[in-house]
């Protein structure tokens, strides 16, 4: 018979046994984001999980690199003897906002057939991620690395530069002890986070949200393996605006001249040294040039002209003084070729853009 008395033993055993394991899982903080059924029961992903709409697009926004990275099929890609690894990094423009993965500039890459002077196979893994911060870049590279590239694309705009920025991407937010690494490691001029975990936070119970999106990543899994679909696509957006307003402010800055130190290239030194000897190309990506209202002091909805001009020579000054690899390629795109955002690209503007890197011959040179 079941008595009051035998109901609060057993409760107070469960309770008990709980917290030991609080106790005990806090004690060792594991890691279990290496822990995924992709790329053994589910196809790896294309390119890292983002996303809002998790019910329609099988996917979500994490911030676990580990479990990001083991979801991806870099991740259960053996790199064979005849295979030049080439990694695109950057942001929402190189993870593929409204593209299919096969529609990106990395997918169009892989799938061109190309080859190195010395006849390696190029293979072209998209690594972009969503927001605007080269800090975020360097982070997302610096894990990265392990995976053994031979070659690095990374896509730049002057919205990824600005120092106020670089700190305020969520993945930089909740990454905070690899991004204090990052800047303590390389003397960047970022004031490392403050925040650290306690305790609590590596409890199970702490740590309840990421562990839950952690099994939803892998719920997903399913249908992400049997479909192909990683975000939504809408029948309908808002396209990027081509009459602009009549305002030549950048952020908080007023021309004519971009503030000293405004713009954060000690972070792409940064980037060069987590690379090492492998080669980094710096791309300037594409953006709309309106031909629309007050475009005469606007290129689009993001950059006045006097801002953009400047970045430009910083960017090309930053190239030739440091010797890095780079490509100038922000007007190579027609306006009318860019969907929601006046860096985001329709399919054909990809193909543009792709056709521009591969006239570069950056890849036969190796």
């Amino acid at each position: 018979m079941i008595t009051p008395r035998f109901l609060r033993n057993v409760l107070i055993k469960g309770l008990v046994i709980f917290a030991v394991i609080n106790l005990v899982w806090a004690a060792f903080n594991p890691s279990l984001g290496k822990l995924s059924s992709y790329n053994i029961l589910f196809e790896g992903r294309e390119r890292l999980p983002f996303g809002e709409d998790s019910a329609r697009a099988y996917n979500l926004s994490l911030y676990d690199l580990d479990a990001m990275f083991a979801s991806h099929k870099l991740a259960g890609s053996t790199k064979a003897t005849n295979e030049f690894r080439v990694f695109v990094i950057g942001d929402s423009a190189s993870w593929g906002t409204l593209l299919k993965p096969e529609e990106t500039l990395a997918g169009r890459l892989d799938s061109a057939g190309l080859k190195t002077a010395s006849g390696k196979e190029v293979k072209v893994y998209n690594l972009g991620y969503p927001t605007l911060s080269l800090t975020k870049d360097v982070m997302i590279l610096e894990y990265a690395m392990q995976y053994q590239p031979d070659l690095i694309l990374w896509l730049v705009t002057l919205e990824s530069f600005p120092r106020e920025r670089q700190l305020l991407s969520p993945i930089v937010v909740n990454n905070q002890q690899r991004v204090a690494k990052l800047i303590n490691g390389y003397g960047l001029n970022l004031t490392p986070p403050e925040g650290t975990s306690s305790f609590w936070d590596k409890t199970i119970i702490g740590q309840r949200r990421a562990l839950a999106d952690l099994l939803r990543l892998q719920f997903y899994g399913v249908m992400w393996s049997a479909t192909g679909v990683d975000q939504t696509y809408p029948a309908d957006y808002e396209p990027a605006a081509r009459d602009l307003e009549a305002d030549d402010t950048f952020r908080d800055w007023a021309p004519p001249t971009i503030p000293d130190d405004g713009l954060a290239l000690d972070v792409v030194h940064a980037g060069m040294q987590v690379a090492g000897k492998v080669p980094v190309v710096l791309i300037n990506e594409p953006m709309l040039v309106s031909t629309g209202e007050n475009s005469d002091s606007r290129y689009n909805f993001y950059y006045p002209r006097w801002a953009y001009d400047q970045y430009r020579l910083a960017f090309s000054e930053s190239c030739s003084v440091n010797s890095w690899p780079c490509l100038d390629l922000w007007d190579v795109v027609p306006q009318e070729r860019f969907t929601n955002s006046a860096i985001h690209l329709d399919p054909l503007g990809e193909g543009i853009l792709m056709e521009e890197i591969i006239k570069s011959n950056i890849f036969f040179n190796y």
